[in-house]
């Protein structure tokens, strides 16, 4: 004869408003555990020991090895979306004279810093999780506070000053990268001269700061939730490998949220 566990009867009896408030009560402690982290990581930015050398070393790795990758990105993005906008153009009105001033408007805004953070949660995201849930399950982080160190001024702070920095660098690079494919697929498509598709006139100083306060919350976001991830690791590699998927899971969907409300906030500031 076989017996249930009691965890397990009390899980297949349990109601659905049962289990609804269970979910709602994880999700609101993963919340304050969350927010948490990040208040401490803005506390130890702005009044911990400085670090610059560890944080330069970051700066390198997450430059150097996301350079390519986003300006590849942001190269194919800016022609699939020139091209797409000229296709759509001609079925309605056969000017281009807008074509170049609309995408610039449209990349200096959104695209460049939300298509580039969504690329950086794959690549730096998962990179800090996985380092950071090594760690833990490995009992380093333990080891950590037993010699009085704070993993979240250790592990997590100089990572997120690094990510905030090469976030706007590399949103810059590749975003202008994506700006020149476009220009290019707009003169071999659509015969506008680059002197026509770089017109500037409908890109103001509101859609520059929208475009740098996403790429700031977007570089802040993705260590803060990404280290929270990692140290939530448990249970060996297996542990690792969850975490992981998690980090880039919530990344993800912070950089989708953190997109609307600025978007939002900006229009309603500077329109």
């Amino acid at each position: 004869m076989t017996t249930e566990s009691p965890s397990t009867t009390d899980a297949a009896t349990r109601s659905p408003a049962a289990s609804l408030g269970a979910t709602a009560v994880g999700l609101l402690t993963a919340g304050g555990e969350l927010f948490s982290t990040l208040a401490r990581t803005l506390h130890f930015t702005l009044h911990g020991k400085s670090d610059l050398r560890r944080a330069l070393g970051y700066m390198y790795t997450i430059g150097n090895q996301s350079l390519v990758f986003l300006c590849v990105v942001m190269g194919f993005i800016g022609m699939i979306t020139v091209y797409q906008g000229g296709v759509q153009l001609l079925r309605v009105i056969p000017d281009m004279s807008q074509l170049g001033a609309t995408y610039l408007e449209l990349l200096v805004k959104d695209l460049a810093a939300t298509i580039c953070a969504l690329m950086l949660a794959t690549r730096v995201g998962a990179g800090i999780a996985a380092e950071v849930g090594s760690m833990v399950v490995t009992e380093q982080v333990d080891a950590l506070r037993m010699c009085a160190t704070d993993p979240i001024d250790y592990l997590i702070r100089p990572r997120f000053v690094a990510s905030v920095v090469m976030t706007v660098v590399l949103v810059i690079v590749a975003g202008t990268l994506g700006a020149l494919t476009g220009m290019w697929t707009a003169e071999v498509f659509f015969n506008v001269r680059p002197a026509t598709f770089w017109d500037l006139g409908q890109v103001d100083a509101g859609d520059v700061t929208v475009g740098l306060v996403k790429c700031v919350a977007y570089g802040g976001t993705i260590p803060v939730i990404s280290g929270y991830c990692g140290l939530g690791a448990r249970g060996g590699s297996e542990g690792v490998g969850s975490a992981t998927t998690r980090a880039v899971v919530n990344c993800s969907l912070a950089i989708i949220i953190l997109d609307f409300l600025i978007t939002s906030i900006g229009y309603a500031i500077f329109e």
